[in-house]
This record gives structure tokens, C-alpha cells and sequence, in this order.
């Protein structure tokens, strides 16, 4: 019998049949661009007939729905039934229900710092052999990814504890396609025609950058991202990780070249609107809508997968607003480094079924069903990209697909004190005339002193 999810934001009802009403998009067994061998050789090769799984994370409300039916095809796959519970303070719960002995059997990590913590106390269960190597085999970047699920045990032994799901983009460039085209400009392809660009669009009498840093008490984030993006850009990813643990110092002049390379775009009166000053008074939510102004009041904005939520109402994707990937420098050569976040799988209470849904994970139809959903980027190599609900999500998948070195944000991955702290109100005294070198110094010895 085929299985026929309705899937919308809601879910209104679910037959005694399997199939499941609700609206607009319809997945069929068998139908659609969804890889059904990878399905059916999963379904034919699991049976846990009567076995619960419990799975917490941090996705509620339409999120929730959405990798429910995910969950629901798993359910038919092997007979199991998917309890997943979605919580706002997920990472204040799990730690709690793990100590307690109460864990579920999976949880779904928002960032890697976490889950590390966790295996660090024996609180994780390594994922099973061989994980790395299929990992490394079919992710983009698959080596990166490993790296990101990779953490020292109780006894200090590292060993795979996370794998990877749901990403995040972050190197991305907006921009008008109506004002480009007005203006005869290309989409840059290295980040020395992205200079090349932003001079000539002064030179035109235009503004290039609309960069907001404001974000109430998290005021200073979003030049972190760019400082990030830097670093991926001007050093191999090594350096980028030893940034990140403090082996090496924010003092480093790889760190300051990074900055003050953010610094050329950001800190330069004639190519940001409002000029230097406006930058670090910005909301970051209102930033990007110099591009909807007629005339542009700028013509890129470098922002996450995530901003189209702040454009303005009825901005078409694609026609009113598109994207370009934040390029990498020629001269460099390190390839086509990918910055983001993403939501990792752990073990926190072992189980024939977590282990199940581990592998149900690796066949691309698990990351398909998400994908026509919309809201969701995979970094899995298998899938079909044509299973994206819009051409805005695919050309962001493919972006993630070309990556040659995919790196989580850094600021997350460091102690809050200093990704959360020093490292954002750094970005702020930099852009509103500090030295590159007099913020890394407050920054490292900040660091230092909780060290």
C-alpha cells in the first residue's frame, strides 16, 4: 500500500491508512524526485515491529511537522513508532535528563559545542563503526563533517559522537538582480572581482554594502560571521580550527589579517550606506533593505540563509532578491570554503531503534522528504537536488555540494564568554575605530583570564 503525506504547516489528520490530510504538497510512495530504492532496500532490512524511540531536539511548531514526516515514513519503513518532542530549552533539558538517567534514546544538537561537552562526561554513546568512513564518503566536504561529530570521551579517546543533518549557510551574498542588470554588473566569481566590484559601484556613484551589526544584547554577531568567512578565505582550515580552541591567540596575525580583510568593505565610509559609523548602529534585520529601495540605496548585503524572513512582505525570491556564494580569493587557492551551523544526531540512550534511525539518516530519501518541505539544506551527496521545494533552496544545496571545506561558526564554538561575548563587542569597537590589534589583545586577554 502507498503511503500518501498532504504536508503543509499543519497536519490535520492522520486515516487508520497511513495517509496523512492536510494541503498543498503530496508525497506518494513511489512518486516524486525522491530516491524510493534507498526506502524500500532501508524498509526491507529493518524490522522493529513494537519498539518506541524517543528523539528530542530543539525544532518545534512547523518545524516540528515537518520532520515528523520524516519520521512518519520511517515508522511505515520498519513498524516503530517516533516519539520526538521539540523544546525551546533543549539544551538545558538534555543535560538534565541525561544525569538523571530519563535520556531518549536520540537527541538532535543545534551545535557541536554541546554534544562535545556531553561525550566529554560519557554522556553520549559513540556512533557505530564504520560512521566515519561513510560520513567522509558521502557528505560534501565529508571530511569536515567528521571532524564536526568528532570528540574526546570520558576516558579521552575521540571517537565519531554527532552526525550531521540540517545546515545552515552562511557564505551568501544578496543582491537586486533588477539593479545589477540596470547597472551592467556581473556576479563576481573570487573575492578580487567582489573588490573589484564594490570599488566600481562607488565609482558609479552608488553605495556597495548595506552591514548592520545591532542585535539588542547580541549587538556585534553578524561581523563575527564575516571575520569567520575571512579567516576560511586567507588560511587553511587548520589555522581556522586552532583559532577556534585557542591554540592559536586572536593576537595572531592570521586573526587581524582576517579582521581588517572585513575591515576593507566595513570600515571604508564610501562603500557602506550610512557610512562607518551607521554600521554598528544597524539592526541587522533592517540592514538589507537599501537593496529593495528604488533607486538602490546599496546593492549587496552578505548575510545568512535565514535573513529572507526580515524582507519585506511579498518579496519574490529569485526575481526581487537573489544570492551569489561569498567568493573565495584566486590567489589563495583554498578551494570553496563553506561557512555555517548545522544540527547533529547523538546517541544518549542506546537502542536497536536509535541505531535504526542512524542509518535511515544515510539514505538520501530521509533528507528528500525535508527538502520539499522547504527549510532545509543537506549536506549529503546522494540526494536529488531537484527534490528542493524552490530554486532558492537548490541553489543553496548545490553551494553546499561544491564546498571543498565546510566549517561551523566559530563564535559558536568558542566559550560563551568570548563567542558570545568579547569576540561580538570586539566587532563593535573595531568597526567604530579600534585597531585590529588593540581588539584582539582585549579579546585574548579575556580569554586568558578564564583559562
Amino acid at each position: 500500500m502507498k503511503n500518501t503525506l498532504f504536508t503543509t504547516a499543519a497536519v490535520l489528520a492522520v486515516s487508520a491508512t497511513g495517509v496523512l490530510a492536510a494541503e498543498h504538497l503530496q508525497i506518494t510512495e513511489g512518486e516524486g524526485p525522491f530516491n524510493w530504492d534507498s526506502y524500500t532496500a532501508f524498509a526491507d532490512a529493518h524490522d522493529l515491529s513494537g519498539e518506541t524511540i524517543e528523539i528530542t531536539g530543539p525544532w518545534t511548531g512547523n518545524e516540528k511537522e515537518k520532520v515528523d514526516i520524516v519520521f512518519d515514513f520511517f515508522e511505515k519503513a520498519t513498524g516503530a513508532t517516533v516519539n520526538y518532542s521539540g523544546s525551546d530549552s533543549f539544551e538545558q533539558d538534555i543535560v538534565i535528563a541525561a544525569r538523571s538517567g530519563s535520556a531518549p534514546n536520540l537527541a538532535v544538537f543545534p551545535q557541536p559545542g554541546l554534544a562535545a561537552d556531553m561525550a566529554s562526561q560519557g554522556l553520549l554513546t559513540a556512533l557505530p563503526e564504520g560512521t566515519s568512513d561513510w560520513v567522509r564518503d558521502n557528505f560534501a566536504a565529508g571530511q569536515s563533517w567528521v571532524d564536526l561529530g568528532t570528540y574526546a570521551g570520558e576516558d579521552g579517546t575521540e571517537a565519531l559522537y554527532g552526525m550531521f543533518y540540517r545546515v545552515d549557510l552562511k557564505s551568501l551574498v544578496w543582491y537586486s538582480p533588477t539593479a545589477f542588470d540596470e547597472a551592467g554588473y556581473d556576479i563576481p566569481e573570487t573575492m578580487e572581482e567582489l573588490k573589484e566590484l564594490t570599488q566600481e559601484i562607488f565609482d558609479d556613484g552608488g553605495t556597495p554594502w548595506c552591514i548592520g551589526l545591532g542585535s539588542g544584547a547580541a549587538t556585534g554577531w553578524p561581523a563575527t560571521d564575516w571575520v569567520e568567512d575571512m579567516m576560511l578565505r586567507t588560511q587553511d582550515p587548520s589555522v581556522y580550527d586552532q583559532w577556534v580552541t585557542n591554540e592559536l591567540p586572536f593576537t595572531d596575525p592570521a586573526v587581524i589579517g582576517a579582521i581588517e580583510e572585513f575591515g576593507w568593505f566595513a570600515r571604508n565610509d564610501d562603500f557602506v550606506q550610512g557610512g562607518a559609523a551607521n554600521v554598528a548602529t544597524t539592526d541587522f534585520r533592517d540592514s538589507p533593505a537599501g537593496l529593495f529601495a528604488i533607486p538602490p540605496e546599496c546593492y549587496m548585503h552578505r548575510q545568512a540563509s535565514f535573513i529572507p524572513a526580515f524582507f519585506p512582505d511579498g518579496t519574490e525570491l529569485g526575481q526581487d532578491v537573489d544570492f551569489f556564494y561569498f567568493p573565495a580569493f584566486e590567489e589563495k587557492d583554498l578551494g570553496s570554503p563553506v561557512l555555517g551551523a548545522g544540527t547533529l544526531f547523538g546517541i544518549t540512550n542506546p537502542s536497536e531503534g536509535a541505531t535504526a534511525v542512524l542509518e535511515y539518516l544515510k539514505t538520501p530519501i530521509a533528507h528528500e522528504l525535508w527538502m520539499a518541505q522547504d527549510g532545509f539544506l543537506t549536506a549529503h551527496a546522494g540526494v536529488n537536488l531537484e527534490a528542493y521545494a524552490t530554486d532558492t533552496q537548490r541553489a543553496m544545496g548545490e553551494i553546499l555540494q561544491d564546498a571543498s571545506t565546510f566549517r561551523f561558526d566559530a563564535s559558536d564554538l568558542m566559550p560563551s564568554e568570548i563567542g558570545a561575548g568579547a569576540f561580538w563587542s570586539g566587532m563593535v569597537d573595531y568597526v567604530t575605530g579600534a585597531s585590529a590589534e588593540d581588539v584582539t589583545q582585549t579579546i585574548q586577554d579575556r580569554w586568558d583570564s578564564i583559562q
